[in-house]
């Protein structure tokens, strides 16, 4: 069940991921224009990479270092963003819970 739960977290965190990356860019972009090109490009270029490479059903398979990189990347770029947003508090504990997440996700083999 707990395994269960952390699957369904992992979940959450790829939406929030996706959601403070369009905060950021609408909180970014100066005008209009740029803040809807950053606000819904940021988090469409992220599902895309992480839907062909990173998710459990991806067509391209990364080796484990590689598709670690990725989550990284794909995981630690919203948080960096929401640091940068002046939301540091929910930065850290997106941050942390991403950690715990993939730390469990390691022990239990998802």
């Amino acid at each position: 069940m707990l395994q269960s739960a952390n699957l369904a977290l992992r979940f959450f965190l790829e939406l929030c991921a996706l959601a403070a990356l369009g905060y950021w860019g609408f909180q970014t972009g100066k005008g209009l224009l740029l803040k809807m090109v950053l606000g819904i490009g940021a988090p469409l270029l992220i599902a895309i990479v992480w839907a062909i490479l990173g998710s459990p059903s991806a067509p391209l398979k990364l080796s484990a270092p590689l598709h670690l990189l990725l989550e990284l990347v794909v995981f630690g770029i919203p948080a960096i963003a929401l640091y940068a947003s002046g939301k540091q508090d929910l930065a850290w504990i997106y941050g942390v819970v991403v950690v715990i997440n993939r730390v469990l996700m390691y022990i239990w083999g998802q």
